[in-house]
């Protein structure tokens, strides 16, 4: 594992470390998994858009849908 040095203001740094002992963990382990999604993020949009161009054109629903039906959530 490489280290990194990084720079914030000293008041943003206790309040995260108090948050991280509230949620018993350490700033550390809150910052991997704070990159590692990060990092993650461009890959996973990659992943929804090849998913979603291979579905398209397979998926009938028996109509055409309305404006409405569309929308729905």
């Amino acid at each position: 594992m490489k280290n990194i040095t990084l720079s914030a203001d000293e008041r943003l740094i206790e309040a995260a470390r108090d948050r991280a002992r509230a949620e018993h963990t350490t700033l550390n382990e809150q910052f991997r998994r704070w990159l590692a999604d990060y990092a993650g993020t461009h890959e996973r949009l990659q992943r929804y858009d090849e998913t979603m161009a291979q579905l398209r054109g397979k998926l009938k629903v028996g109509r055409k849908l309305t404006r409405e039906e569309m929308n729905e959530r």
